[in-house]
């Protein structure tokens, strides 16, 4: 999908020149606005980091000049030394989301019950309801014979999500 993408703005835009980065040695432009890539390992690291954590206690950005990604964490100074002092303010950066932005945590494990467990929705909604939910969760299928698929269902659901995710907001990804 990204390749055909690429050759088609690459097309569009012969002549044009931008020059790579150190981090980022593929960078495109759509029009007047510079498409930058990022690794697919470096974005899949940090969207897990950001996502293992309560919302906003784990943050992760992508530079959009050069692709790089930064960590950093409210609960671990060891991210904060090479982070640049702008991160946080400028247009130049975009926060990678947490699952839950982009409704893979509660939300897909209710829409996997719906489709591999239906007589299960009530009880894994109340799961739901106070803390420890996922182990609940997760003995439930362990015991249903359906955690493996649950773990295929979320890691095709993540990659999918995040394939959007960088779409909609200009990134290539790339793959190796």
């Amino acid at each position: 999908m990204f390749a055909a993408g690429l050759r088609h703005i690459e097309s569009f835009n012969r002549g044009r020149r931008i020059s790579p980065s150190p981090y980022n040695s593929h960078a495109t432009t759509y029009g007047s606005r510079a498409m930058v890539a990022v690794k697919h390992e470096d974005l899949s690291m940090a969207f897990d980091f950001v996502s293992y954590a309560a919302p906003m206690e784990h943050n992760a950005y992508v530079s959009l000049d050069t692709g790089r990604v930064y960590w950093t964490s409210d609960s671990n100074d060891a991210f904060d030394e090479d982070i640049p002092d702008d991160l946080e303010t400028s247009d130049r950066y975009l926060a990678i989301p947490h699952k839950n932005d982009l409704d893979l945590g509660r939300t897909l494990a209710l829409r996997f019950v719906a489709q591999e467990l239906p007589a299960c929705y009530d009880q894994v909604e109340g799961f739901f309801q106070r803390q420890g939910a996922y182990s609940r969760f997760k003995d439930l299928l362990r015991r249903e014979g359906v955690l493996e698929v649950w773990y295929t269902f979320e890691a095709d659901s993540v990659e999918r999500a995040l394939r959007q995710w960088c779409a909609e907001n200009g990134l290539e990804i790339l793959e190796a």
